[in-house]
């Protein structure tokens, strides 16, 4: 029988930046043994999530103020990378795993996951493919796209002592939005972006929500793992709330 994967599917709207404390106090967890490895799925709230290296940009207080301009709160995430947009027509990720040199297995996990979602996508009848657009936003050679032109999903990772957190966001909805948003972002830090590059899953097949893909991409986990629904507990959420502010763009992270 697989190893048993803790499922959370707890939900805090309005509180953006407590999303990411979340799934960064699961990380600490995780990585101190308390918690078994575990996967959250969420929808999110409307929110530009910057990372550390876009704080060191020019333009990046303007970069703030063009994000809530918008409406989009503006947080600091966990992983590295580029700006990325999480809309309540998305589903996010944090799949939290122990190990004990968390290092040499990023490259593995940012494949395992982007072939995983990959496959989900195909599932749903989208022609999906892994690897970065020409001008996709946050880049990375492990995005999922739609036939070779549209990006659908971004992944990042976070590696601490004892576990690593494999994050991002798969955007169901309305992708136009996500190229609108995020082309003034990226244009106030002096970072190439094409807008038309950004895409959404129901763009490819029309009436795809958010449901239909979490239901297909928890059915692609449960093909290779055991899940457990989980709660978050009061402990997580003591600790995530320590966390919060620096979030909120208070200050630097410090896992």
């Amino acid at each position: 029988m697989s190893e048993p994967l803790d499922l959370l599917q707890a939900r805090f709207p309005g509180r953006p930046a407590f999303d990411t404390a979340i799934s960064r106090a699961l990380l600490t967890r995780v990585a101190s043994g308390e918690r078994r490895e575990s996967l959250r799925l969420y929808v999110p709230d409307d929110v530009v999530a910057f990372s550390v290296l876009d704080r060191t940009r020019p333009g990046f207080d303007e970069a703030v103020s063009a994000a809530r301009a918008e409406g989009f709160e503006a947080v600091l995430r966990l992983a590295g990378g580029r700006a990325a947009l999480f809309t309540r027509q998305c589903l996010a990720f944090a799949w939290c795993v122990p190990a004990a040199d968390a290092r040499k297995g990023i490259a593995a996990r940012f494949e395992q996951l982007a072939a995983l979602v990959r496959d989900t996508f195909s599932d749903l009848g989208v022609d999906a493919r892994v690897g970065a657009v020409p001008g996709e936003y946050c880049p990375g050679d492990h995005s999922v796209n739609a036939r070779g032109v549209k990006k659908l999903m971004g992944v990042g990772q976070r590696v601490v002592k004892g576990a690593a957190h494999v994050g991002g966001v798969i955007v169901v909805g309305n992708g136009a939005q996500v190229g609108r948003v995020l082309e003034p972002v990226y244009r106030a830090m002096g970072v190439d972006m094409d807008p038309l590059a950004a895409g959404a899953v129901s763009d490819e097949v029309p009436g795809l929500t958010v449901e239909h893909v979490a239901d297909a991409l928890l059915a692609r986990f449960a093909q290779e793992r055991s899940l457990v629904p989980a709660e978050v507990g009061v402990a997580l959420t003591a600790l995530a709330e320590e966390f919060e502010p620096e979030h909120q763009l208070a200050g630097q992270v410090r896992v």
